[in-house]
């Protein structure tokens, strides 16, 4: 009997995690295979404004009726203590960001959950090698969502953590069925993607390179959002849940996030996870770095120096202008991704999801966030300083201190 469909680096993800996995072509397919197990359509999912618009749309894919939380004005992910009793008790399940790879709140999060006998699902994406009171994230809620072309910069390739067995092959049974068969260039541009990404930075090619992606339209958003194109959307939601009525929004960055690996594709993945630890003692050192700096938001800064430094996949510095420094920061051969504004209760409408009771904080931390790449650390502090930025901070109350490293 053959093995299932990418055990092996299930297995190595499992002996990390010491829970069990589910192999995925992308943590975007791992969040929906979820999602479709553990809600009924309709539920009502919490979750922060500030995130990723493919997640809305997986979200919205499987079905389900996104509602926005108010969020920590100094990290983008949900304060428990700000969401409204009466939107507690209307929600039908908990989905958080851990944003930029801070951790949620999640040990509030769980004891909620488990009040209110609903599930809690991790998005970890940014998150491999965060703890919470020294336990992993992705092992606090029903299930987590991780992904391989974050800290392990493979293009391709996620995992779900789930608790048993018996959910792990009912998940793997409709993982199967959704998969799309392997395409030659889907393998090659996932084999090639992170080698040519590597050789723009080392040659120095990052500025020319990215301005003729933008004059040629080449991107597939134009600004921080993709197109909603509302009317199409709401005619995807007569079909739901299905991925497919759903794939033009959710596929943006990675068509082949359904599609099953060849070997190539898979030796890289196992090549690069061999190398995670090194990347993430290397990201602790960027971290610290630019938490000493006076755009790091407090709570970073006082992390770093009581626990050590985490390894985030970005660090969210707070700036005035933020805009225009990422603009700039091109001509320094910087491209800082992964900005998520406007909020989604914002870009979205009430028409497909739920709008946050008090906005003001996603709107805030969305307009103000520089994601940093650690790796590149004192190149990002350079081109901060040589364009003067400034440094911006919330008229919010700090959270609750984050426990663990």
């Amino acid at each position: 009997m053959s093995m299932p469909y990418g055990a092996r680096l299930a297995d190595e993800m499992t002996r990390r995690l010491g829970r069990g996995c589910v192999y995925t072509p992308s943590a975007r397919l791992a969040l929906y295979l979820a999602l479709r197990h553990w809600c009924r359509p309709g539920a009502r999912v919490l979750m922060s404004p500030v995130n990723d618009d493919v997640i809305l749309f997986v979200v919205l894919a499987a079905g389900l009726r996104p509602v926005q939380a108010p969020v920590s004005a100094w990290d983008g992910n949900i304060d428990p203590a700000a969401v409204p009793e009466s939107t507690w008790r209307g929600v039908d399940a908990v989905l958080t960001t851990n944003l930029y790879g801070v951790p949620d709140r999640v040990v509030e999060l769980r004891e909620r959950c488990d009040r209110l006998g609903i599930p809690l699902f991790e998005d970890a994406a940014h998150a491999i090698g965060a703890r919470v009171e020294g336990r992993p994230v992705g092992t606090f809620g029903d299930a987590a969502a991780f992904s391989l072309s974050k800290h392990v910069a493979a293009a391709a390739g996620g995992f779900l953590a789930v608790g048993d067995a018996r959910t792990r092959r009912e998940v793997e049974l409709l993982r199967d069925e959704l998969l799309t068969p392997r395409r030659l260039r889907h393998d090659l541009t996932t084999t090639l993607r992170p080698l040519v990404r590597s050789a723009v930075r080392s040659t120095g090619l990052v500025r020319p390179v990215w301005r003729t992606m933008q004059r040629l339209g080449l991107l597939e958003r134009d600004s921080f959002r993709m197109d909603l194109r509302p009317r199409q959307l709401a005619g995807a939601a007569g079909r739901a849940p299905d991925l497919a009525a759903y794939e033009s929004w959710v596929r943006v960055d990675l068509h082949g996030f359904r599609s099953r690996h060849g070997a190539a594709v898979r030796a890289q993945q196992k090549l690069r996870m061999a190398r995670l630890e090194s990347d993430l003692a290397r990201r602790r050192v960027g971290v610290s770095l630019l938490g000493e700096t006076a755009w790091a938001g407090r709570p970073l800064r006082e992390r770093s120096a009581e626990e050590g430094p985490p390894p985030l996949f970005r660090v969210p510095l707070l700036v005035h202008d933020r805009d225009a420094l990422l603009d700039r920061l091109v001509d320094h051969g910087l491209v800082c991704g992964y900005v998520y504004d406007p909020p989604l209760d914002d870009y979205a409408g009430a028409e497909f999801v739920e709008p946050s009771p008090d906005p003001a904080a996603a709107r805030w931390f969305a307009a103000h966030t520089l994601p940093a790449d650690p790796l590149l650390a004192r190149r990002v502090i350079n081109a901060l300083t040589e364009e003067r930025a400034r440094p911006a901070r919330p008229k919010a109350p700090l959270p609750p201190a984050l426990t663990g490293g």
